[in-house]
Parts: C-alpha cells; structure tokens; sequence
C-alpha cells in the first residue's frame, strides 16, 4: 500500500504544476454577444410555456407560439426558458406589467409573446391565456383567453387563440 501511495505523490508532484500552468493558460470560452434592450426597434421574443400540472397543454402551446407571427416583424427569436424562469433570474416574479417589461429587456425584445396555463373553473378544465406584451409600452397588446374542457381540447384548440392573440 505504501508503495502505490508514494507512486501518487510523485505522479501528482511531477506533473501538478504543469497541468495547472497548462488549465491557466487555456483562453476562457468566447461568450456570445448580448444584444442590449433599444426601444422601439422590432425584436420580438416567444417564451415557451409551462406547467407541472398540465404538460401535454404547456407542450401544444409552446409549439404552436414557436409557430406565430407578428405583422411587420421578423421571425420570432425564441426562448430557451419560460416565463416563469426568466423572471426568477431577473427576481421579479410578480405577473404585473412592470415584471413583463424587465423580462422584454433581459431579452432585449420589445415584444413578448407567451402562455399562461391555469386551472380552469370546472374540474380538470384548463386556462390558456396567450398575451402579446410590449415591452416600450409596458401595456398588453392583445391577449386572448379561452377555457378548455381537457389537455387533448388544448392539443386541438390552441392555435386558435394563438392566432387571436397575434392577429393585427
């Protein structure tokens, strides 16, 4: 045992210094450039959905915001997190106007296009509300509410209210 130890010592002792000089000299990894908020210009930004308690909803929402446009804006550019996430990072959690319009910005968008998925009023039936924000105004744009009756009514309705929610 003793001998295999002192084996380590000399390995670590020998090639330690080099492989720290080595690691210290490696450039750190480029960062891609953050785009900074410029009000009024036409970035727009999809948050995707989500909801622990309906899924199969939050996924079917997700794809069909990927999927919508904006006349007289470009492609969408679309977030790799939700909402929710983007706000704990930025720590405004509320789901107030002055909340959304921090989200825009971290995004450097100036409109925002994302679902909210609740409980509906009956029981197993589903909330879907798809709010288009801007983020100059700090005012929703348009929203569109409709209640379903089951994720698989989601699944088959959404694109519907989508489609409301970003209609001129």
């Amino acid at each position: 045992m003793l001998h295999s130890a002192s084996a380590v010592q000399v390995h670590w002792g020998t090639f330690g210094p080099l492989l720290l000089i080595t690691l210290m000299g490696c450039p750190p990894a480029p960062s891609k450039p953050v785009t900074p908020y410029t009000p009024g210009s036409k970035i727009w930004a999809v948050l995707p959905a989500e909801s622990d308690a309906f899924p199969i909803a939050a996924r079917a929402a997700t794809e069909r915001l990927r999927r919508a446009r904006v006349r007289g804006l470009e492609e969408p550019q679309v977030s790799k997190v939700s909402l929710e996430v983007v706000q704990l990072s930025i720590e405004c959690v509320e789901r107030t106007p002055d909340c959304y319009a921090k989200v825009g910005k971290s995004l450097a968008a100036n409109q925002l296009l994302f679902a909210e998925i609740a409980e509906g009023p009956k029981k197993q039936s589903i909330k879907v509300t798809i709010t288009l924000f801007d983020v100059d105004t700090q005012q929703r744009k348009k929203a569109a509410i409709k209640v379903f009756a089951s994720e698989e009514d989601v699944v088959w309705g959404v694109a519907d209210v989508v489609a409301e929610a970003t209609k001129p």
